[in-house]
């Protein structure tokens, strides 16, 4: 392989003529027809946003979501040839799962392709006699899982070794997939609330004009969008998840880099995630089985540099970092107080096949109505323990708390008490107030 920077060795695309935009019946422009939502995957189509099926690419956007990026900058250093197709050899499922009816119901499943995992078995045919480039956009393997407080859990006799879902040196055995975001347009303008061409205006014009085909393609009814996806661990048998016979726990996660990585302790993001993981390991033992759901969405969903932005109002203001304030510097700084918009957030329940969750590992009111609103019955909802709160973080749960999360019979706070909740100041973290 050649260097970076160096003359290219790779052959180059011929590229002789680039076209900025393109409408629908262009002549030699065929996409592969999509019926979303239909059960038989050959009925339904393959998922094309490939560079190299121009002609036949039937989705806006690329696969990898953001990193799509660094694939252009390996590109163009000459690390990578353009028209290099993937070798799928071995990278089938560790564990196959589904179908489910909910994958033939295009209004459970509106941001995920529920085949995403097995393309190159189900288009197998198509792939080979049509030369299709079909990529996967979900891949589910194996692994074990080190989390120290699953070990701390288990050194103080709050969890028990089984020797197959946890190991007596507090290593879990878990099941995963990682999902990239495959949008179907109609189906998520519909689950917001809006017309199509409305949410296509918009996409449009807030990533300034990235994808002009949002405009000009009404044809093409998929969208890749330059996010990050999520990631599914399963505690337990996979097949128990689907069974409504079988307890289930569900922690759906949304990233938090500061806390999930590095233990900030301005939020109870990780003993949050922590007490999820250790409830879901405890529910498998007991004959069911934990799903812990990762989505990429830091910063509610508002990104980490508005979210460090916020932090630093907090502490600045005026009477201090304050439970009363908490939402309203968020709403300051962003002009919205959260965007992760949860109502798109149960089709990765759906894809796992769940009808029943017994117990939600959420307190968050947001996350409950998604997903009851989606038609999956919640039994249970279970709030942190107070123990697991970090000092800073009163001022957040107490906050989430009094705008309707759910406390049961663990937090109560009424709007006196929530005037005298205060975090850490600006002196105490050595943050500059001018």
């Amino acid at each position: 392989m050649s260097s970076i920077g160096s003359t290219d060795s790779f052959k180059r695309r011929k590229l002789s003529y680039i076209s900025i935009t393109s409408h629908p019946n262009v002549g030699g422009v065929e996409p592969v027809k999509v019926n979303w939502g239909n059960g038989d995957p050959n009925t339904r189509g393959p998922i094309l946003a490939s560079t190299l099926d121009s002609k036949l690419r039937n989705a806006i956007g690329a696969h990898g979501g953001s990193y799509c990026i660094y694939r252009a900058l390996a590109i163009a250093c000459n690390a990578l040839d353009p028209e290099y197709k993937p070798n799928y050899k071995n990278t089938q499922p560790a564990y196959s799962i589904g179908p489910y009816p909910s994958w033939s119901d295009p209004s459970k499943i509106v941001t995920l392709d529920p085949f995403g995992a097995v393309t190159q078995n189900v288009f197998s045919k198509r792939i080979q006699e049509d030369d299709l480039d079909v990529r996967p956009s979900i891949a589910i393997t194996k692994a074990h899982v080190d989390f120290p407080e699953i070990k701390e859990a288990l050194r103080t006799g709050r969890l028990t070794a089984d020797g197959v879902i946890l190991s007596e040196d507090g290593q879990v055995n878990v099941t995963k997939a990682a999902i990239e975001p495959v949008w179907y347009l109609p189906g998520v303008a519909s689950r917001m609330g809006v017309s199509e061409s409305r949410l296509r205006e918009l996409l449009f014009t807030e990533t300034n004009g990235m994808y002009p085909e949002l405009l000009t393609r009404s044809d093409l009814k998929i969208f890749m969008p330059p996010i990050g996806g999520l990631t599914i661990y399963i505690f337990g048998n996979p097949d128990h998840v689907s069974d409504p016979s079988k307890k289930l726990a569900v922690r759906v996660h949304d990233e938090c880099n500061g806390s999930d990585v590095f233990g900030s302790d301005i939020c109870t993001c990780r003993p949050y995630l922590a007490h999820g993981i250790e409830v879901a390991i405890r529910t498998a033992q007991e004959g069911g089985s934990g799903v812990v759901i990762y989505f990429r969405k830091e910063g509610r969903a508002l990104g980490e540099v508005t979210k460090y932005l916020v932090y630093n109002a907090r502490k600045r203001q005026e009477g201090g970092d304050t439970a009363a304030e908490y939402f309203n510097c968020t709403q300051n700084v962003a002009g919205v107080q959260d965007t992760r918009f949860q109502a798109l957030m149960p089709d990765a329940l759906h894809w796992l096949g769940i009808k029943r969750i017994d117990k939600l590992v959420s307190m968050s009111n947001m996350k409950y109505d998604a997903i009851v609103n989606s038609g999956i019955e919640v039994v249970e909802r279970i709030p942190i323990p107070e123990e697991l709160v970090p000092k800073d973080a009163q001022v957040e749960i107490d906050a989430k708390v009094f705008a309707g999360y759910e406390g049961g019979t663990v937090y109560k706070v009424s709007a006196e008490e929530l005037k005298k909740v205060k975090g850490r100041t600006a002196d105490d973290l050595g943050v500059s107030k001018k």
